[in-house]
């Protein structure tokens, strides 16, 4: 597996949650009042993968010579990444309730707003095309991907400023963790760019000729993937 690399003071690693109850019923669930319902947790299949993630992700750090004391894993309040979290980090042997995992709000799903709010799953593909032309657009009552970036540059800027030479795990949803890799990718790559700390060059790179491409960053239920 490949070895991760960091410009921040840490390095990262992403996982979207297991195949959960709402993907099974083709439902879009992006509330926090509705995703943080038990009933909208990890569907039974969806907890083996988190669990085969959370051997994958162990096998990754005993490759990298990572100690178990350095991982980090912060998650979304919602059921299935709380979860998913969760068996993570009993497989890691880390206590859930413990220093090295936490809950963080700016990690939630994107809010497609009430219109699509407990509708079919299909009709992402709308949101999409939207963002696809104007990612400043917020869907109706919802979040624009400019929206969901902003905070989670607020998220990367609490890691970093609470953990330093961790490993951080991501737990999160496949839209917000599509942005978050976005700008990262751009961050890293922007070589010319004058700010020397993570996030200031994360704010500086949300624009809507990169925003817009997030589709390219998707990942499926239970996907583990390094941050290069």
């Amino acid at each position: 597996m490949a070895e991760t690399t960091s410009f921040g003071r840490n390095r990262y690693w992403i996982l979207r949650h297991g195949k959960s109850i709402p993907n099974e019923k083709g439902l879009i669930v992006s509330s926090m009042e509705n995703g943080t319902r038990p009933e909208y947790q990890l569907a039974p299949e969806g907890v083996n993968q988190a669990k085969l993630a959370g051997e994958l992700f162990r096998k990754g750090l005993e490759e990298n010579n990572v100690p178990i004391e350095n991982v980090r894993i912060c998650y979304s309040p919602f059921s299935r990444t709380r979860q998913t979290a969760q068996v993570v980090a009993s497989v890691l042997n880390i206590q859930f309730e413990g220093a090295q995992c936490k809950v963080m709000e700016n990690l939630r799903e994107r809010f497609f707003g009430p219109s699509y709010e407990l509708k079919s799953h299909d009709k992402y593909n709308e949101v999409w095309a939207i963002d696809e032309k104007d990612p400043l657009m917020k869907p109706d009552g919802g979040e624009s991907v400019h929206d969901v970036a902003s905070r989670i540059v607020e998220a990367v800027a609490n890691m970093e400023s609470q953990f330093q030479g961790c490993t951080v795990l991501v737990v999160s949803h496949g839209d917000t963790l599509q942005i978050l890799q976005t700008i990262l990718n751009a961050a890293k790559a922007d070589a010319g760019s004058t700010y020397d700390d993570l996030t200031s060059r994360m704010q500086a790179v949300r624009t809507p000729s990169i925003l817009s491409g997030h589709r390219k960053f998707s990942l499926l239920t239970a996907e583990l993937r390094p941050i290069p």
